[in-house]
């Protein structure tokens, strides 16, 4: 019988006009990122920062990150012999990501640590190891929040504090004070209420032991339900108070935390995400009753700190992968790089990119020297904090949306990772307080504590006399003060955001970056997307800055 020879490889499946593979590549190769870790009094941890670099941007960081999104957390509930046990099952590679994050003092190790810049360095390693997976930066969030408000019950914090700020992962469900480290979750929300905690319907009663008492409810939105130990609000008989629940009660049995489901979210898939029902829960009362608001305050500063870097990690993420794109693509006879519309999108990003980023890290060294007790810091941590977490998280959706378009239909296919960032991006404006929410709270903090919004024209005017546009626009921001109203809220705290970013940009970064800034995003020569610098902008200057090897 005659065979027909074996065809060779089809002319057309041969690939070209495609960019290899970004991996491997230094995430911490960002020279804004650098300069603000030195700037902000972590110059120590520089060499750290650029060997996590190097990890995260490695091939396999980058698939651990890619199986933690595609082998999603799985809940049971029950053993094989119907035991109730209330179990997720995750991915190796997540536990992959969770002990490097944990090792590299992601979570709560800043709170050990007697060292200036350890609450920058922390931040600045976010912004690199970030660069893998956005899902697993949820747990050690909680951890480092929750350390400073478990503070307010000493006792208990002599306890589990040494084990929340130690660098050891250990996911395996066992009594606590058996680990060498823990992580904590946060039960806070409920369906009724949402953001309004005060609503909470979960009940507190108080056992013959002293500060011990027993939850009954259900949470709406009780993230990585796999941790150790959790601060919950609940209602106690002297008001809504803040709890401590381990999973793992001291004599080794199992706190009653009936895991109903897990949340089928839009992004953050390798993270569990939760509705825990509480039924004769064991907790212990962390601060005085009906002070529970009060004793989470300084989590809520932490985790919108959180925020804030996180939306910057993902801008600065795709923004490198857009770039990679560009300059080994090809089109219209030219590479992407080349073209000057091109170049003016990615500079336009670009300038968004640094302006997240060194808003991030000023934060970062507003909450460290804060800790230390600078008054000053702690009113400008208190307002900008808030209005970071407003702007920038609402500036993620709409620029990693542009930075997937760099790669047309080429981002918009799952094998790219884009559509994964582009996913992620709204949940942190949600996380924590959602736009109004923050907003009002800016507004709160402005006609309760005045120090803050002194503690603000005060960091504004470190600027003065450099730059006209900015100027106008800081005197533009004090009439906004003058008349602000809740219904015009929005509205102030942007441009509050954006004098902010402004100055520090005048101030830190080349005239360059600072003068297309203030142009665009003060002096209103600009469009309405991305990509609209005007003519002036000295775009290739930019570009070399936040691309290195661009020509």
């Amino acid at each position: 019988m005659d065979f027909l020879a074996a065809p060779e490889q089809a002319a057309t499946h041969a690939v070209t006009n495609q960019p290899p593979p970004l991996a491997p590549y230094d995430a911490s190769d960002d020279t804004a990122l650098l300069e603000g870790l030195r700037r902000e009094g972590a110059d120590w941890a520089e060499e750290g920062l650029r060997r996590l670099g190097l990890r995260a941007g490695s091939a396999e960081a980058q698939e651990w990150a890619d199986q933690a999104n595609r082998h999603e957390p799985v809940l049971r509930t029950h053993d094989r012999y119907g035991n109730r046990v209330d179990e997720v099952d995750f991915h190796p590679s997540w536990h992959h990501l969770m002990r490097t994050a944990v090792a590299e003092g992601l979570a709560g190790t800043p709170w050990a640590e007697n060292r200036t810049g350890a609450h920058v360095a922390r931040t600045a390693g976010g912004l690199v190891w970030g660069h893998t997976d956005a899902g697993h930066g949820c747990p050690t969030s909680m951890t480092y929040a929750a350390v400073p408000a478990l503070r307010k019950a000493p006792e208990l914090a002599k306890v589990y504090e040494p084990l929340l700020t130690g660098r050891e992962y250990e996911p395996e469900l066992r009594v606590p004070t058996e680990k060498r480290g823990l992580l904590a979750g946060m039960g806070m929300t409920e369906k009724q209420g949402g953001s309004d905690v005060r609503t909470n319907t979960t009940t507190a009663t108080p056992t013959a032991e002293s500060g011990m008492y027993t939850l009954r409810g259900h949470k709406w939105f009780t993230s990585a339900p796999m941790c150790d130990v959790f601060l919950v609000l609940a209602q106690a008989p002297g008001g809504l108070s803040c709890f401590l629940v381990p999973r793992i009660l001291p004599d080794g049995s199992r706190n009653t935390f009936r895991i109903q489901r897990l949340k089928d979210k839009l992004g953050n898939r390798s993270n569990a995400s939760s509705e825990p029902e509480f039924d004769g829960t064991v907790a212990w009362l962390v601060g005085p009753e009906g002070q529970g608001v009060k004793t989470i305050i300084e989590m809520v500063n932490c985790t919108r700190l959180d925020c804030v870097m996180m939306s910057a990690t993902l801008m600065r993420r795709t923004l490198v992968e857009a770039g990679h794109h560009a300059r080994h693509r090809s089109a219209f006879g030219a590479r992407l790089i080349d073209q000057p519309l091109m170049r003016n999108v990615l500079a336009d990003l670009a300038l968004e990119s640094e302006a997240a980023t060194t808003l991030t890290l000023r934060l970062a060294g507003a909450a460290d020297r804060a800790v230390r007790g600078d008054t000053g810091e702690q009113a400008f941590r208190r307002i900008a904090t808030a209005v970071g977490k407003y702007w920038v998280t609402k500036r993620g959706p709409a620029f990693t949306a542009e930075a997937l378009e760099c790669l047309g239909g080429n981002g918009y296919v799952e094998d790219s990772g884009m559509p994964r960032h582009y996913r992620e991006a709204p949940l942190l404006s949600i996380w924590e307080g959602s736009g109004n929410v923050n907003t009002l709270d800016v507004l709160r903090a402005l006609r309760r504590d005045p120090d803050t919004a002194q503690a603000l024209f005060g960091e504004l005017a470190l600027a003065e006399g450099a730059d006209a546009r900015l100027d106008a626009a800081v005197g533009h921001l004090k009439g906004l003060l003058a008349t602000a109203t809740e219904a015009g809220a929005r509205r102030l705290v942007e441009h509050m955001a954006l004098t902010l970013q402004a100055s520090l940009l005048v101030r830190h970064a080349p005239p360059a970056v600072a003068d297309a800034f203030c142009a665009t995003r003060l002096g209103g020569d600009w469009g309405h997307a991305f990509g609209t610098l005007p003519d002036a902008a000295d775009v290739d200057a930019v570009l070399r800055r936040a691309l290195p090897g661009t020509d």
